[in-house]
């Protein structure tokens, strides 16, 4: 019998069958990896294409010379509108179809737990309010760098109020951002004299820039804090804070002089004036979901690194729409931001990864910095 066995185990037949199984195998390990990167590359092409779409459309909203409409916060208050209104539609549709996903749970706003959010969605609108009076202010292709601080200020404030210590190498990549900052100011100050004469940068678009950072810095801090007061949901905590947004930013917009503005507003009428207000609402919450996706598919180091590639083709772009020449310290002033804001998030992951391997406890990285701020009107990115 054992004799038999060997005989049967090593015939041409049962040789055939194995190499076909192997064979099989392979093919569908191969088609697993096609449907993967595939899946990534579709990922990575939506968080993209939503993210500079919105910022070129904010840019037409907010200073465009077709609308005329100088009313930066009466877009912000219509783009929260719609924000809520989407997450709610959706909340109610994922429940009454797919009750078990709680990705968009069902809508609610309870006075208490608004009370208990409120101080964080003053943080919200300043960064909101900051993110757009700065891409008012600014050029798309500057906007980058206008908003670089926010790494900087991630740093601070957590060494100052979370007690964190800092290593050379992470006040190494945030003195390389601070120094890609200050030569981005004076470039574009150079490059604004150069298109107009006597003109410069806008002080304004400056300071906003540094304060939408700042905001961005305490929201991101101060958010932990208050998760567990909406059981740990980032998209109930977003209906909140919309909602809350609406509160504050209507009296704001009438203690501005915004009123008048809009009475005289004459695209009222216009389907394409809603069709762009609609659409940057509905992509305000869009992508913050391909933000969590494209951080789900890859990981938190691949998401920033597409950040800052992103954030290289908008400029180039930004460059290229609005027929813009600039000088290689220009340039080189983007590639400093950039590079210390992607240097950072490296130089934190092995931080973290050793403190991780020290402790036996899983790695939590938690993104900061320039691939994780998109400029939208709900997410401040």
């Amino acid at each position: 019998v054992p004799r038999a066995a060997v005989m049967y185990r090593s015939s041409p037949a049962h040789k055939n069958v194995n190499a076909k199984m192997e064979s099989t195998q392979a093919q569908e390990a191969k088609d697993s990896l096609v449907k993967r990167w595939t899946k990534i590359f579709m990922v990575v092409a939506a968080y993209w294409f939503i993210s500079i779409s919105m910022v070129f459309m904010n840019k037409y909203l907010l200073s465009s010379d077709d609308l005329k409409l100088n009313a930066p916060l009466f877009i912000t208050l219509s783009q929260c509108i719609v924000s809520s209104i989407v997450v709610a539609l959706l909340g109610l549709l994922v429940q009454d179809r797919y009750p078990s996903i709680d990705k968009f749970p069902r809508p609610e706003y309870y006075p208490a737990t608004a009370l208990r959010i409120l101080p964080l969605s003053i943080v919200f609108v300043a960064m909101i309010t900051f993110n757009n009076y700065t891409l008012k202010f600014l050029g798309v292709a500057f906007y980058n760098v206008g908003r670089s601080l926010t790494t900087v200020f991630n740093v601070s404030l957590s060494y100052l109020l979370l007690g964190q210590s800092l290593s050379c190498a992470v006040i190494s990549c945030c003195g390389i951002i601070v120094s890609g900052f200050v030569l981005g100011i004076k470039e574009e100050d150079e490059s604004v004299g150069e298109k107009e004469v006597g003109q410069s940068i806008s002080v304004i678009g400056v300071v906003c820039g540094v304060l939408a950072s700042l905001s961005v810095a305490l929201y991101a801090i101060n958010t932990k804090r208050v998760l567990p007061h909406v059981s740990d949901s980032i998209w109930r905590l977003q209906i909140y804070n919309n909602i809350n947004a609406i509160f504050l930013l209507t009296p704001l917009m009438l203690m501005f002089g915004e009123l008048p503005i809009l009475l005289k507003f004459t695209h009222w009428k216009d389907p394409y004036f809603w069709f762009l207000m609609v659409v940057a609402g509905v992509f305000g919450v869009a992508i913050g979901y391909m933000t969590a996706l494209q951080i789900k598919v890859t990981s938190p180091l691949t998401h920033n690194v597409s950040g800052t590639a992103k954030a290289c083709a908008q400029t180039i772009l930004a460059c290229e729409y609005y027929s813009e020449s600039k000088s290689l310290w220009w340039w080189a002033s983007n590639a400093m931001v950039l590079g210390g804001s992607s240097a950072y998030t490296y130089v934190r992951m092995m931080e973290m990864k050793a403190v991780s391997e020290k402790s036996s406890k899983p790695l939590e990285i938690v993104e900061q910095g320039q691939g994780s701020n998109e400029g939208s009107t709900s997410k401040g990115t």
